[in-house]
């Protein structure tokens, strides 16, 4: 069983990071890949996994923890592809169905943020409800109930719902959908649009910092009334603002008011991923082997 031989991809809107793995985790290099056209993208994703299968031997399973929305019903025709998103280019392209064809081997297909959510329960050592939330180039957020993703309609779009808006906030939202949802009021590309920079880039006394946080613990509040999670993990690349985690845990405390649990136990809930930026290629190992158990 040690020399089983995955292949894992983290497919985020900016990049695509490509990893091998065998039983026992992660090994080797990754392969970082800036997310273009589909072709582009795609095909250098098969040419890291044709290369990897020239030198180490057969992949037995593939696991893509990806960008959303996607069709993940395995029932579906339309299995394995993006669905409409604001990413250019990329709405109805065929991912993991292409991957599957290419190479013949099961492939494990869900979002990046249900994946990450597996890794940390599974990894960190968690039972009962984990919530993985990534803010960065947009904001979405993954469910699991002892270690499996919650199977509903579709998945999860956290990143969609409405918040309220901070009391010294004008901006009109930069989500090409839903204009002031979440993902449009505190995304990467959202600060960007509204202060010409990202976060970390603006002094810790500048307003941003508050507003940010004033939407990302309002989510946090809402996920403990619909799911009381034992853990709201936080990855992505706005979340590594310093001090950004504290300012968020502070809103939550007070928008909780000690109601839903006691304020002191949020420090504890609300927490930056365990998994060192790899939460993805850990959940994309764990889609792997899912299917190759299937």
């Amino acid at each position: 069983m040690s020399n089983r031989l995955f292949g894992c991809v983290e497919a985020g809107g900016t990049k695509f990071l490509c990893a091998l793995a065998d039983d026992r985790g992660l090994i080797g290099d990754r392969l970082r890949i800036p997310t273009t056209t589909p072709d582009e993208t795609i095909g250098a994703v098969i040419r890291f996994f044709e290369e990897a299968q020239r030198h180490d031997g057969p992949l037995s399973a593939i696991g893509i923890a990806s960008f959303g929305p996607i069709d993940r019903d395995t029932a579906s025709p339309g299995w394995g592809a993006i669905l409409n998103t604001p990413k250019p280019g990329w709405s109805g392209a065929p991912f993991a169905s292409r991957i599957r064809d290419r190479f013949g081997v099961p492939v494990g297909f869900d979002t990046d943020v249900n994946g990450a959510a597996m890794a940390e329960a599974a990894l960190g050592g968690l039972s009962g409800v984990t919530v993985y939330i990534t803010v960065g180039t947009g904001i979405g957020g993954g469910v699991v109930v002892d270690g499996a993703p919650i199977d509903g309609v579709r998945h999860a779009e956290m990143g969609h719902l409405y918040a309220p808006r901070h009391p010294a906030d004008d901006f009109a939202g930069h989500c090409p959908y839903h204009a002031d949802c979440l993902e449009g009021m505190a995304s990467g590309p959202a600060v960007l649009a509204r202060w010409g920079h990202s976060l970390s880039e603006l002094p810790q006394d500048h307003p941003a910092h508050d507003i940010v946080a004033h939407y990302l613990a309002h989510l946090c509040v809402a996920l403990m009334a619909t799911l009381s999670p034992h853990r709201i993990a936080f990855g992505g690349g706005v979340i590594d603002t310093p001090g950004l985690i504290d300012r968020v845990r502070a809103h939550a405390r007070r928008y909780n008011a000690d109601y839903l649990l006691p304020n002191d136990r949020f420090d504890g809930i609300i927490a930056p991923s365990s998994l060192d930026g790899e939460a993805g290629l850990h959940g994309a190992l764990m889609l792997a082997k899912r299917a190759l158990r299937a």
